[in-house]
C-alpha cells in the first residue's frame, strides 16, 4: 500500500511550521535584544509599538531586523492560510 499525498504532505507541513515558529522565536528574540540596546528596560509588548520610542527609530539596524520579523510573521500567515485553503472542501462538496 503507497502513501497518499496527504499521508506524504502531513510531515512536511509539520516540520514547515515547527521552522517557521522556531525562526519567528529567534528573530523576536533578537529584536528586543537590539530594541533593549537603545532602550534598556523596554518590555517585549513595548517593542510591539516602536514609534513610542524615538531611540529605536535612531538605532542603526533596528528597523530592519523588526521587518524581517514582520515578514516572516506574514509567511507564517501566508503559509497557514494556503494548508486551510487546500483543506477546505471545495465548492458543492459536502
Amino acid at each position: 500500500m503507497t502513501p497518499s499525498t496527504s499521508d506524504v504532505a502531513q510531515p512536511i507541513e509539520q516540520a514547515a511550521l515547527a521552522l517557521f515558529d522556531q525562526m519567528i522565536r529567534q528573530q523576536r528574540e533578537k529584536v528586543l535584544r537590539l530594541a533593549r540596546e537603545a532602550v534598556p528596560h523596554i518590555s517585549s509588548e513595548d517593542v510591539l509599538n516602536p514609534n513610542d520610542y524615538p531611540a529605536l527609530k535612531a538605532h542603526p539596524s533596528f528597523d530592519y531586523e523588526d521587518g524581517i520579523l514582520a515578514g516572516l510573521l506574514s509567511a507564517q500567515m501566508a503559509f497557514r492560510a494556503e494548508l486551510g485553503r487546500r483543506r477546505a472542501p471545495g465548492p458543492g462538496v459536502r
